[in-house]
């Protein structure tokens, strides 16, 4: 009798073949009528791409940095990323398929995130921006020990690389926590 779980998550670095599967999954997660199946939707504040081939590629190539992917059963149902930036790690384009979303999976994800950082980087914080009508997300993040700084940063408006703003207060807000 087997004892795998296959429920079980898998973590690894994402490679070139995995790039238009994962714009496809970060874009299901954060725009669109897609993303309106899990919690994490900015289809409310932001039109247009969340990412391209271009942005996944360049976070792939960086020395500094990787793209985690997770996958259950071999299928791709996660990523983050996770860039080294001195005595800290920024973590981004945190990404569950939306019909997941929900059951546990971010929580499990974001330990393994916050364990690659330490063990890796000898990080003593991880950062994140989170953008700052987001107060569900913020509060999630909040639940998981993250610390709420109160510092913003403008969001990128006229630049639709990030998407194309449907509200004009959109801002970052730095949250932060002590690893």
């Amino acid at each position: 009798m087997s004892t795998a779980n296959p429920a079980a998550l898998s973590f690894r670095s994402a490679r070139e073949a995995d790039v238009d599967e994962l714009v496809a999954l970060v874009e299901s997660a954060y725009r669109g009528d897609a993303s309106r199946d899990g919690w994490t939707t900015e289809a409310d504040y932001l039109e247009g791409q969340r990412t391209d081939p271009d942005g996944i590629r360049q976070i792939i190539a960086a020395p500094a940095a990787t793209l985690v992917v997770v996958e259950r059963a071999g299928a791709i149902v996660a990523c983050c990323h996770l860039e080294h930036r001195g005595d800290h790690v920024y973590f981004g384009m945190f990404a569950v398929r939306p019909g997941l979303q929900g059951a546990g999976l971010g929580k499990e994800i974001l330990a393994e995130a916050e364990r690659r950082a330490r063990e890796t980087w000898a990080a003593r914080e991880m950062r994140m921006t989170v953008v700052s009508v987001r107060e569900e997300l913020i509060a999630y993040y909040v639940r998981r020990g993250y610390r709420r700084t109160g510092e913003l940063s403008p969001f990128p408006y006229g630049d639709e690389r990030f998407g194309v703003p449907l509200r004009d207060d959109l801002a970052f807000e730095l949250l932060v926590k002590s690893l």
